[in-house]
């Protein structure tokens, strides 16, 4: 049965499919259903209208008025001095569970003297990309040192996470590809599949999956999935991804942001906890901001892999190269995340104690074993009061909300690091206690 617009369209609604599947035409269909119901918010407006019948496009006011009413403003804040268990903000001193600096290195000495140094021979930028010379000897070292510890045949920086993801699954997917990626991925890998105009099935677990592989249309295939969920902190079944992944010709992308240097033997990520390696129909993107302390990212994988990364992948291909005195700083912290195993013993106590604590207090916690440790408080006001009650306590937590979390599972995301201690932890669960009774 169709539905007669204003505008003259017509749209006849089918019944949706089992799986979230969203091939090209798909898309196209939707991007029309939203310019037919624009068409009709016009025409029911322009008799009205006393100015030019062109909206103006940087009118923004409206939008950003939506924003406010549903709690969901953002707000930037300063913080001073180097990352630690407490931060400076705005003048206040908080003690900050916001930060990705799971191992504690953000501000070790060693990092920063390798960063001097490393200023002092090359100076401050590579004022260059990597193929226009701004590839130097350090590039080179770091991604030898970073193939070696995820046991790949190559390894290729970038500068940041966001960009590697885009790179690695446009430079394999097309048209003619099926992408199967997990819902709660990141927005990056969201954006990368996009990017490659590949169809899209989106699925929840394995079972899901398993349900949706008789939607891949013929041809290549990938399974794309974080490693460990940013927002959740549980830990991807790499292992069964693999399996399945092989069993049906598909490759598999793992987004390690939140896991590489505490999941893993020294730190390896979750495809060495799976007993796995990059290469073959498998790639790793590690992001060397968070457990590592300092900036960028890499793709491990196969020779053949990287070198197609190097030829074609346009995030790769026309950007600037990274400082090559920040390659030596992140040398240096590779080195003391892979070699010093207390920081990894000393943040899954820290995790331990924090999760012992909340079930004692009824604070239903996600089902994580990793340093993001969720709060989940329904409603985005609830999260926004919570984040504040805290910051009166002199703590910082961040009240995440939609649409970085679904519509009601906005959320305080408690991170903890290694250079957390037992007195800081306690602190924060005394603070959460008012809370418990109307989160269980």
């Amino acid at each position: 049965m169709g539905k007669r617009l204003k505008s003259g369209w017509t749209i006849t609604r089918s019944k949706p499919p089992k799986c979230a599947v969203h091939p090209p035409v798909m898309v196209l269909g939707l991007l029309l259903r939203v310019a037919c119901a624009q068409a009709d918010r016009y025409a029911g407006r322009k008799a009205a209208m006393t100015h030019s019948p062109y909206d103006d496009p940087f009118d923004l006011q409206p939008r950003l008025a939506e924003v406010r009413r549903r709690d969901a403003w953002r707000r930037r804040e300063r913080r001073y001095g180097p990352v630690g268990p407490y931060a400076e903000v705005d003048g206040e001193r908080l003690l900050s569970f916001v930060s990705n600096d799971y191992l504690g290195l953000a501000g070790d000495a060693r990092v920063r003297e390798a960063w001097v140094r490393g200023a002092g021979a090359y100076g401050v930028g590579a004022a260059a990309s990597h193929l226009l010379g701004g590839h130097t000897p350090a590039h080179d070292a770091l991604e030898r040192v970073l193939a070696e510890w995820v046991g790949a045949e190559r390894a290729l920086l970038f500068s940041t996470g966001y960009m590697a993801n885009l790179a690695v699954v446009t430079a394999l997917a097309g048209r003619d590809w099926t992408i199967f990626e997990n819902r709660r991925n990141h927005a990056s890998l969201v954006d990368a599949v996009t990017l490659s105009r590949a169809r899209r099935v989106r699925y929840r677990d394995l079972a899901a999956l398993r349900a949706c592989l008789p939607e891949r249309r013929p041809g290549r295939g990938l399974i794309v999935t974080d490693g460990v969920f940013s927002m959740d902190g549980d830990v991807a079944p790499v292992a069964e991804l693999a399996a399945i992944a092989k069993a049906e010709g598909l490759g598999l992308v793992v987004d390690d942001a939140h896991a590489l240097g505490v999941v893993g033997g020294g730190g390896a990520g979750t495809l060495a906890a799976a007993g796995l390696v990059p290469g073959g129909g498998i790639a790793l993107v590690g992001t060397l901001g968070k457990a590592l302390g300092v900036l960028g990212a890499f793709v491990a994988g196969s020779a053949d892999l990287i070198e197609t990364l190097i030829q074609t992948a346009r995030p790769y291909v026309y950007t600037t190269a990274l400082p090559p005195a920040l390659a030596l700083a992140i040398e240096a912290a590779v080195d003391i995340a892979r070699s010093e195993e207390f920081r990894r013993t000393r943040l899954a106590r820290n995790i331990q104690i924090l999760r012992a604590g909340a079930a004692r207090s009824g604070l239903r916690l996600t089902a994580s074993e990793t340093a993001i440790q969720p709060l989940i408080l329904g409603s985005n006001e609830a999260a926004v009061e919570a984040a504040r009650h805290l910051r009166r306590a002199g703590i910082l937590v961040g009240a995440v909300r939609p649409p970085t979390v679904p519509a009601g599972q906005a959320r305080l995301r408690i991170t903890l690091s290694s250079a957390h201690e037992e007195d800081h932890i306690r602190r924060l669960l005394d603070a959460l206690i008012p809370f418990a009774q109307k989160v269980s």
